[in-house]
């Protein structure tokens, strides 16, 4: 049972009208409550008010809600602190949870969420009266992610909170949604972040050869391995490896993989002496794993070692307020690589882009960006440019023998996610071929 009579709360925000409303909210909820209309201000009362928790916002004249939060978990120990913004970048959400952010909520706030927060601070803070609170870290990450759905606002705080230990992550999405983006995040995050990020794409890979990537082999293992080669295990050091679809993997080489993680050691292909890895394991699939247990295609016992902390990416069809948010991020990225000068998306574009399923997520977003910025001969990308997918009857009408090259081009491309490879492969072609049509 919480005494909120005894919790006291700082409010701070230089939007006097918001300032106002949490007060009243939290006021009515029984709490003592403060404000303070800047940071500094707040830092000034911090001592003598002695707060349980402090609401802040981020930007502020002067310092702003960022700073204080780094001021204040480095002076007093027990103070939770929740972070508001209007701005719901990416950067800001991971370097307020890497600070030691209670939570981060998005603007506008809703009165009741805040008081919830409190609510669970308290009565959290009452079952752990004097356990220590771990030191802030501060540190900018370096990530691409884009998106203020509630669900991606999720992960980026997890990415955060991820960033103080080494514990093993299971990403689960959709091709195309981003995965190893936020796997990178986590690693560009984390404490070991000069040590090498490796990216296996299990998929691509015999087991015999996935095994020899990863253990390394001794010479003579096996024909043609003429001299030792390392593995990624122990050329990551501290760093972090990326098994992208693990889903994929036989269940011989399953069990090799959950030795490792147990006993984070490996043996290389043909060798007999066993070599230590301090390396992270971030795995990746597509694949629904539970039905996969099932039909006992994947082992059960790695699947809950893997998924030390689990993080579900949504696919882009179902957060369409984000879709505009990426495809100006995406813009911005295509226009530095092929030098077009496109610089908008016109109403009509973002609406169609909207209103389309998206069966490849974001990488078929940034092929379809990619083939509307050479096609456009202006600085805007119009709804007339773009081609998406084969369902999409809104096209331009174009019955010449190039036009139909160009949609069935298209079509491969979005057919496999925009894998050159892939597609040159399904429409019979070389790749050097495929990206003349590209580039036509």
């Amino acid at each position: 049972m919480i005494d909120r009579s005894k919790s006291r709360i700082l409010v701070v925000d230089d939007d006097t009208d918001g300032l106002e409303v949490l007060e009243l909210r939290l006021t009515h909820a029984g709490y003592d409550v403060e404000t303070a209309d800047s940071a500094e201000k707040a830092l000034a009362r911090v001592s003598a008010f002695d707060p349980g928790m402090i609401v802040t916002d981020v930007r502020m004249s002067g310092m702003t809600g960022l700073e204080l939060l780094e001021k204040v978990r480095g002076a007093m120990e027990g103070v939770e602190v929740v972070v508001m913004t209007a701005h719901d970048d990416m950067e800001t959400a991971v370097r307020a949870m890497k600070s030691g952010a209670f939570d981060f909520l998005v603007k506008p706030v809703d009165p009741k969420a805040v008081q919830a927060l409190a609510d669970r601070c308290f009565r959290d803070r009452a079952l752990t009266e004097g356990s220590e609170i771990p030191e802030a870290q501060a540190a900018l990450p370096r990530s691409r992610l884009i998106g203020r759905d509630p669900r991606m606002i999720e992960i980026y705080k997890t990415i955060g909170v991820l960033a103080a230990n080494r514990a093993t992550v299971l990403i689960r999405g959709e091709t195309g949604t981003g995965k190893e983006v936020i796997a990178r995040g986590i690693h560009e995050n984390s404490g070991h972040s000069a040590e090498p990020f490796i990216a296996v794409n299990c998929t691509a890979l015999t087991d015999t050869l996935l095994e020899s990537e990863l253990f390394g082999h001794v010479k003579g293992a096996f024909t043609g391995a003429t001299h030792a080669r390392k593995g990624y295990f122990e050329m990551a050091g501290k760093g972090t490896i990326f098994l992208d679809e693990i889903g994929d993997t036989s269940p011989d080489f399953q069990t090799k993989l959950l030795r490792v993680l147990q006993e984070r050691r490996f043996y290389p292909v043909g060798g007999e002496d066993s070599k230590k890895t301090g390396a992270r394991v971030i795995a990746a699939t597509h694949q629904p794993i539970e039905e996969l247990i099932e039909a006992g295609r994947f082992r059960e016992d790695l699947y809950f070692r893997l998924k030390v902390v689990g993080i579900e990416v949504p696919p882009l069809r179902e957060r369409p307020g984000d879709i505009e948010l990426v495809a100006v991020a995406l813009l911005g990225r295509i226009r530095e690589e092929t030098q077009r000068d496109v610089r908008r998306i016109s109403d009509e574009a973002v609406a169609r882009l909207q209103a389309y399923s998206w069966p490849g997520n974001v990488r078929e977003l940034e092929n379809a960006l990619l083939r509307a910025a050479i096609v456009a001969r202006g600085t805007v990308i119009g709804a007339d440019h773009l081609i998406l997918g084969e369902a999409d009857q809104h096209g331009p009408a174009d019955f010449t023998l190039a036009g139909a090259i160009a949609r069935q081009v298209a079509l491969a491309m979005d057919r496999v996610a925009g894998d050159e490879a892939a597609a040159s492969e399904l429409l019979g072609i070389t790749v050097k071929e495929l990206k003349k049509h590209l580039s036509d």
